[in-house]
């Protein structure tokens, strides 16, 4: 099997990296029928980016802190364990996020797409979805959209819900509202087309996020699932990413 290894910076990633490569190869990503990443989530979203335009499955085992993305780390069957391994298939979120200056930046977001304040002043913002204005102002540190697979994460510390893989939603999370005082967001079908405006940019100046992608000063960003991006993740069955998404909601 032509694996390509990556690695974080972490020394147990590090040794992690040496230990397989020489057992198993280690093949340029342009070669390879597999990429395996050892790390944690951050270097799993790293690499799901940087193969945005390569048809790869990432096989992930976990060498960093939470892992959640990660399969358990063990250096023997890998390639047993490739060819057991269950399909995840995950679709990103696309931003174009238009600053005061009128430049546009577009980029691709696993987890969420989020907009923040960027001074003390809270941020003041309109959410229109599929060309309707449904809320006209909130008040707010800011709001986010987010994957069922980046539901677990920014989205769920912001008290938004678990979604399951298959759900076929979105999920739309306040972040400090102020105004409404009562709103706590939205699901929204994956196809839902979402436009945030930011309301007296000038005095009340916030920037916008798709993973780790952040543009300062804007004043409109119009966020979509793009479906013709296709990420697939591959986990052993007994440890399926859909398995722990369902478990985190029922986590004490």
């Amino acid at each position: 099997m032509k694996i390509c290894f990556t690695a974080s910076k972490a020394p147990d990633a590090q040794d992690a990296f040496r230990t397989l490569t020489k057992r198993y190869g280690n093949y340029p990503a342009a070669d390879a029928e597999v990429i395996v990443a050892l790390g944690g989530d951050g270097l799993m979203l790293d690499t799901l980016r940087d193969n945005f335009e390569r048809p790869l499955k990432v096989f992930g085992m976990n060498r960093g802190t939470v892992g959640f993305l990660m399969n358990e780390f063990m250096e023997d069957d890998l390639e047993q364990r490739i060819n057991a391994a269950q399909q995840v298939t995950l679709h990103p979120l696309r931003m174009d996020a238009e600053a005061r200056d009128g430049t546009v930046t577009r980029a691709l977001a696993i987890n969420e797409v989020s907009l923040l304040r960027q001074k003390a002043q809270a941020a003041k913002i309109r959410i229109t979805i599929d060309g309707i204005v449904r809320l006209e102002e909130l008040v707010c540190d800011g709001v986010l959209i987010a994957t069922p697979a980046g539901s677990t994460a920014y989205n769920l510390s912001a008290h938004g819900p678990i979604i399951p893989l298959g759900a076929g939603v979105l999920a739309l999370t306040p972040i400090s509202a102020f105004r409404p005082r009562r709103w706590r967001g939205a699901l929204l079908p994956h196809e839902a087309k979402i436009e945030f405006e930011v309301l007296n940019p000038e005095k009340r100046p916030t920037s916008a996020t798709a993973d780790s992608t952040e543009v300062r000063d804007i004043v409109r960003v119009k966020v979509r699932e793009d479906r013709t991006v296709a990420l697939t993740l591959l986990y052993d069955p007994q440890h399926n990413l859909e398995e722990r998404v369902l478990k985190e909601q029922f986590a004490p």
